[in-house]
């Protein structure tokens, strides 16, 4: 059966216009950066190919630049979508410099077919490579599946925009965007093939970044920010086997800020949740690389000092009470203060409900001696 090419450019455009009304509604509202960049993305080439269509017929320069610059834009807003879920990318300001003198070379160039279809297609297929080369070596785990299935996706547009640019400009082969030539006819059912497994892909993407957003949020705690306890237990658990396979010091601290009923009762419970959080962001801020801080219950919290031993716990432990007495005066209006247990790992102890257990059996000691000091085990 002979492929007419103007009829699956049509189909293309149809397709892209359709999954980019449908995406909104797959993906809800509220929806995260990368998802935003995707679905806008869609909606450019969407507007690329309709604009490459009608360009024949009338505003033969302006539609077909506008259609270059869709989808060069389209391109860009893809890689961003990548660096939301990956982390950063490199190439990207040799991309965007390429998004801005693709179209603007092509409409100084218009006048000439074969400069301009070789200019356009040579940079179009260089940003095809810079947004593929984009999916590799994520900074942060990604699934390498959909990563590999729109690598494949990217590098094959890129081949056959390369292939036509290299047509229309060394070859009296390509006169005019709709000739049949088997290359521009294989390109226009790799581009529809393409797609179908581009969008794919890219909603795995998104599905594995709204599935870790509910896994954090299932491990956060929604007031402070820091671990719940089922979050803290699940990491300290493994930092614990990291510090018993390595031969590493590690301490925990089981924190309770003093008096925190009277502070509901006296000031409000909008004052105790700032407390809550104030005292969150102190240990945080307090903690070094590798610690671990998590919100048990109430008002108590834990930490866990890795490599570690005694004499950093009380060195953590007198500088959160500095940093706490003088951050709860300046933003409470008065001075919060707390007890706490510690415990150091001992070189038998492989449970982490032990090692949680000595520290606070510490902590009720510091509280029966008469709160405001730290106890250890």
């Amino acid at each position: 059966m002979p492929l007419d090419f103007l009829t699956l450019m049509a189909v293309m455009a149809a397709n892209l216009f359709m999954i980019s009304a449908a995406l909104p509604l797959i993906m809800g509202p509220g929806v995260s950066p990368a998802a935003r960049y995707v679905q806008a993305s869609m909606l450019l080439q969407a507007t690329a190919w309709a604009a490459i269509i009608a360009a024949g017929s009338w505003w033969d320069q302006a539609l077909s630049t506008l259609s270059v610059a869709c989808n060069a834009l389209a391109q860009w807003l893809l890689y961003r979508a990548l660096r939301e879920w990956l982390g950063e990318r490199p190439l990207k300001s040799l991309l965007l410099v390429l998004v801005v003198v693709t179209p603007l070379g092509y409409t100084l160039a218009f006048g000439d077919y074969a400069w301009r279809v070789g200019w356009a297609n040579i940079l179009m297929a260089a940003i095809l490579l810079i947004v593929a080369r984009a999916t590799l070596y994520p900074a942060r785990y990604a699934d390498p599946r959909w990563r590999r299935l729109l690598l494949a996706c990217l590098v094959t547009s890129a081949a056959f925009t390369l292939a036509r640019g290299l047509l229309g400009a060394f070859t009296d082969q390509y006169p005019s965007f709709r000739t049949p030539h088997p290359v521009n006819l294989a390109a226009a059912v790799a581009t529809n093939v393409c797609l179908v497994l581009g969008t794919a892909a890219l909603l795995v993407a998104w599905r594995a970044e709204a599935e870790q957003k509910l896994r954090a949020l299932a491990m956060t705690d929604g007031l402070t920010g820091v671990l719940n306890r089922r979050g803290f237990t699940k990491q300290a658990e493994n930092m614990l086997s990291h510090a018993w396979r390595h031969h590493l010091p590690l301490t925990a601290l089981v924190l309770d800020l003093d008096y925190f009923k009277q502070i509901n009762d006296t000031h409000g419970h909008e004052t105790g949740d700032r407390a809550l959080k104030l005292f969150a962001r102190l240990l945080e801020e307090t903690c070094r690389t590798g610690d671990l801080v998590g919100r048990l219950g109430g008002e108590e919290f834990g930490v866990l000092l890795l490599h570690n031993s005694a004499p950093a716990g009380i060195a953590f432990d007198r500088r959160l009470r500095t940093r706490l007495q003088d951050a709860s005066a300046a933003e409470l209006g008065f001075a919060l203060d707390y007890s706490a247990g510690m415990a150091v790992l001992l070189p038998a102890e492989t449970r982490l409900p032990d090692l949680m257990a000595r520290a606070d059996a510490a902590l009720y000691l510091a509280k029966a001696q008469g709160r405001g000091r730290m106890v250890e085990a």
